[in-house]
């Protein structure tokens, strides 16, 4: 039966549409519930369309997704917040199947309903909602019941609020790792609701049981909650009870362990302090830049400028550069190609005396690298050194790497150089650039790549811009009709 579009849209088209064998037509009718509702009016929504929603059991994932979506911006259509609750129930039925973006779509309206519910009404329909998933059967349910804590917490009783960290504590030790995993997941959003007094508690001792769990999956995603839950505590506690716990996983004998400590150690520098951050979070960080698996080096190579600015410059130069000259040589390209795309940044921190004296040889040695990524980083950030050492001393020391790269084999590198060339001739000035890197800005025009010939004569366009029309008249014009003439 074709979908109507009419003021009247009948149950029955629906009923019969979701029980169609093809699954686009099921499709189409779980997107169309807006408008069912609308036609049906609220009280009939509540009353039969959300029951015969709720009993429905489609087994194909996409109807399921979309339904758990559409559920989400339902409020209105059941009559507003007070009578939310009657969306519970198939949502509820959705967190507890097998796939998982169904149950997170699920989990997500459900969080969008009940952020807007009303206390007395979390406190009777949404939090037996989360009691129930978190002693379902299936570990489905219990997954489910993680993401749902945060938006409980808040309204509950202080008795309920007693039992709900008591019931998350025991999915914290779940005989199913996927359960672990999403309470893991989830503790820095509940951290966030509770009080102080018992985050330093109860909350602290379940993210400790989290840190020694044998499952290395578990123990990556606690180290996520290090950073969440640093911001919530005072810097003293952050010290006491976060700080060994990330010292500790910077040594983890799982490497993906250790890749998520590279990645999270920058945000835990800002909860801990200066001082905390200069005794223990940099031979942490040094020793993940020393890294045997090359994933951890680059984690941490890609973190090296934002680290080396909450550190004084003695410092990043004492401790942090050593190790940066060790990965500009790693026996890994993507090190390598990592390390490029943030050491310009350093530039800035160091100071114009130590770019020259320790960076630029690193920069140089970038720049000749063989693998064609590692040169494009390393050229697209070229404006951070020119900021700090000036256009005489990049002139002398990299534009002739840069006129080398600007007949590179690789196309990429090629086209990277010409985007880069407007900035540079800005720089550079005019006469500069005309002794330098006219000739090969027509060069380039000649291309055998059709986009280095199209970005060569955007570039023209754009120096023209920059020079003016004399020094296009003078230098574009006769040049492009003698290669008219020559083809």
């Amino acid at each position: 039966m074709a979908l109507v579009d009419g003021p009247l849209y009948p149950i029955a088209v629906l009923i019969d549409e979701l029980k169609n064998e093809e699954t686009q037509s099921r499709l189409n009718s779980i997107r169309k519930l807006s408008t069912i509702a609308r036609a049906l009016g609220e009280e009939r929504t509540r009353k039969e369309l959300i029951p015969f929603l709720s009993e429905n059991n489609d087994d194909e994932d996409e109807v399921l997704l979309a339904m758990a979506e559409e559920l989400g911006v339902f409020i209105p259509y059941v009559g507003g917040v007070e009578h939310a609750h009657v969306l519970l129930p198939p949502l509820e039925t959705l967190s507890t199947v097998e796939e998982t973006c169904v149950r997170d779509k699920a989990v997500e309206s459900l969080c969008r309903i009940g952020a807007q519910m009303k206390e007395n009404d979390i406190v009777d329909n949404f939090i037996p909602v989360v009691k129930r998933l978190a002693s379902g059967e299936w570990f489905t349910a219990r997954v489910s019941s993680c993401g749902l804590f945060h938006i409980a917490y808040p309204s509950a009783t202080n008795p309920l609020k007693t039992e709900l960290r008591t019931i998350y504590s025991q999915l914290c030790q779940d005989d199913m790792p996927m359960v672990r995993r999403a309470a893991a997941s989830n503790l820095g959003k509940f951290a966030a609701t509770v009080e102080q007094s018992h985050l330093k508690t109860e909350i602290i001792s379940i993210f400790n049981d989290l840190t020694q769990d044998e499952q290395d999956s578990v123990r990556l995603l606690a180290v996520e909650g290090c950073a969440a839950l640093g911001k919530l505590l005072e810097p003293q506690d952050c010290v006491a009870h976060i700080l060994p716990v990330i010292v500790n996983f910077s040594q983890d004998k799982s490497w993906r362990v250790r890749y998520m400590v590279a990645n999270q150690l920058y945000e835990l520098c800002e909860a801990v302090g200066p001082e905390p951050t200069k005794a223990d979070l940099v031979p942490a960080y040094v020793r993940l830049l020393r890294d045997n698996e090359a994933e951890v080096r680059i984690a941490a190579a890609g973190k090296v400028t934002k680290f080396c600015r909450i550190l004084s410059p003695q410092h990043a130069i004492q401790h942090i550069l050593p190790c940066v000259k060790e990965l500009s040589s790693d026996s890994s390209q993507h090190v390598r190609s990592a390390l490029a795309s943030v050491i310009m940044g350093m530039a800035p921190v160091l100071g114009k005396d130590a770019t020259i004296e320790q960076l630029l040889p690193i920069f140089l040695s970038l720049l000749k690298d063989e693998f064609p990524d590692v040169r494009l980083n390393i050229i697209s950030k070229l404006d951070q050194v020119n900021q700090v050492i000036g256009i005489d001393l990049l002139s002398q020391s990299l534009l002739p790497a840069i006129v080398e790269l600007a007949e590179d084999r690789h196309w990429r590198v090629r086209l990277a150089i010409i985007e880069y060339i407007p900035l540079l001739a800005s720089q550079l000035g005019v006469v500069f650039f005309d002794d330098k890197l006219g000739a090969l800005c027509m060069q380039w025009l000649e291309d055998k790549v059709f986009s280095i010939r199209e970005a060569a004569a955007n570039n023209l366009k754009r120096l023209a811009e920059e020079f003016g029309p004399e020094w296009a008249m003078q230098h574009i014009i006769p040049q492009s009709k003698q290669m008219k003439l020559l083809f």
